[in-house]
């Protein structure tokens, strides 16, 4: 659902996907090529949030700051099942890993990668190209060129899914047996090893 909040409607260009059970409401401004899964809540109540092109932001994550503060998702951001980013700035082509929690005024360089349920204090300054784990998360290495290659990949499978949710998502009622001619998996998807090697 798209909600106005004092005056703020929120600006989605119309390449983007917002799944019906995501909240996006008020000072919010989405690029293109954007998905946003259900149960997300995009909360421009407080402040300004700027998403801009070929970000994804996953399952379940939420998207705040405090009173007066702006935010932004940089090109190609990539938000895992999950995380909460309050306050904080994430820098182009960077992963924040699920469950991941990245508190006010941090700021994360470029082709960064954030761990799976690290959590970020507030205030911190991640340059580019860095990976960071843990809780209280630390730097612990360089981003290499394989894991940003790796990195882009995905979230390229993401930008491709706003179109694939309006030429084929729909509420349905369930099938109650299997039918002869289902789909098969194998008809739309690589196996990860294929995709790897692209």
């Amino acid at each position: 659902m798209i909600y106005e909040f004092k005056g703020f409607i929120p600006v989605i260009h119309e390449s983007s996907f917002i799944h019906p059970q995501a909240a996006v409401t008020g000072n919010v401004i989405i690029g293109k090529d954007v998905y946003v899964g259900p149960g997300a809540a995009i909360r421009g109540d407080w402040g300004e949030i700027i998403i801009e092109d070929g970000c994804n932001v996953q399952e379940n994550c939420t998207i705040h700051m405090f009173p007066g503060k702006s935010m932004i998702l940089k090109a190609g951001a990539h938000i895992g099942h999950g995380a909460i980013i309050h306050g904080a700035n994430i820098g182009a082509n960077s992963l924040v890993g699920m469950n991941a929690v990245i508190m006010d005024d941090v700021n994360v360089g470029d082709e960064c990668i954030i761990g799976a349920l690290s959590f970020i204090k507030a205030g911190m300054e991640i340059p580019n190209r860095k990976m960071v784990v843990g809780n209280p998360a630390v730097i612990v290495k360089d981003v290499s060129d394989e894991m940003i290659d790796w990195k882009t990949k995905g979230t390229a499978l993401y930008q491709q899914l706003p179109k694939e949710c309006y030429d084929t998502l729909k509420a349905v009622e369930p099938l109650r047996e299997i039918p002869e001619n289902r789909p098969t998996q194998e008809a739309f998807y690589k196996t990860l090893e294929e995709f790897r090697k692209q």
